[in-house]
Parts: structure tokens; sequence; C-alpha cells
């Protein structure tokens, strides 16, 4: 699918010498409900690691670009759950590093929590965005105009 975005811009930037110069994209599936728990160990005492832990080795598959993040606390007496990043496609050419830098800072961008957040602010935000729209807009008309908002939420303003 992203192959076929990627076409498409392409074919939509079109630099002054007739080349594509479309956007450079990266693209990484998050899964966030993941069976995979990282624990530390200090002598014989196991514990939660600090948030920004990152595994990318012994538990990720070899012949993929994958890794673990560890993005906020676990509350007490509980185990954390790191969420998983499989990178599908890079143009931009960062190191893993960088890249694993980048979600973290992502999961600090979420606006409507004061601490970090377990998947980066883009996905919270899609997925807002996806409830909103499951639960605002009335598609049932059948026609192929454009959803309208419900009628009893015509008069409030909503907010992502």
């Amino acid at each position: 699918m992203y192959y076929i975005l990627k076409e498409k811009l392409d074919d939509f930037y079109i630099n002054e010498k007739g080349k594509p110069s479309g956007p450079k994209l990266l693209f990484i599936v998050v899964t966030k409900k993941g069976n995979a728990r990282i624990l530390t160990r200090a002598g014989t005492e196991y514990g939660n690691p600090p948030p920004g832990t990152i595994v990318d080795n012994t538990i990720t598959l070899p012949e993929r670009y994958d890794f673990f993040l560890v993005a906020q606390q676990a509350r007490k007496d509980q185990t954390v759950s790191p969420t998983a990043f499989n990178v599908l496609h890079d143009d931009i050419k960062k190191s893993p590093a960088e890249v694993q830098s980048l979600t973290f800072q992502q999961c600090h961008a979420y606006f409507n929590w004061s601490g970090t957040v377990a998947v980066p602010a883009v996905c919270q935000y899609a997925h807002k965005l996806a409830y909103l729209t499951g639960n605002a807009l009335d598609v049932s008309t059948g026609g192929e105009s454009a959803p309208i908002v419900k009628p009893n939420l015509q008069h409030y303003l909503y907010y992502l």
C-alpha cells in the first residue's frame, strides 16, 4: 500500500527537471498490545526498565527492521508492556538510533496528557480521530454525500 502512496506522491511532486521529487517517507507499524515483557535484573531482583528503554536485538527478528520501546513508567506492582515497532519502508535513511529516538520523542508529544504515552502521538491522534468519526458522524444516510454530524452533536463543540 505504501508503494502506491509513494508513487502517487512522486507523480504529484515533480521538480523543474521533470523528475519525481516526492517527500521522503518512513512507514512504521506500531503494535501496542503485544505479549512481550521486558525486565531488568539487579542481583536477584527483577524490575521494570526505565522509560526510554529500547530493545532491538535478541527478541527481534534478524530479517526485519524492528524494535521494542518502553515509553512510559509502569504503575506500582505492574509489569510494563513495551510497544513493538516494525519499520516497513524507509526513505529517510536515518540510523536505527535516530529512528528509535524520534519514536520515543513522539511519545512525549501528545498534548492531552502531561506525561508520556505508550505509542507515538501521531498514532494516538489517529485513534482518537477514528473514534470521533465513528461516534459523531452519521453515515447511515445511504447517499454518496459527505457524512453529517449526528443531530444531537450539531450544537456542541468537540475536540480531539
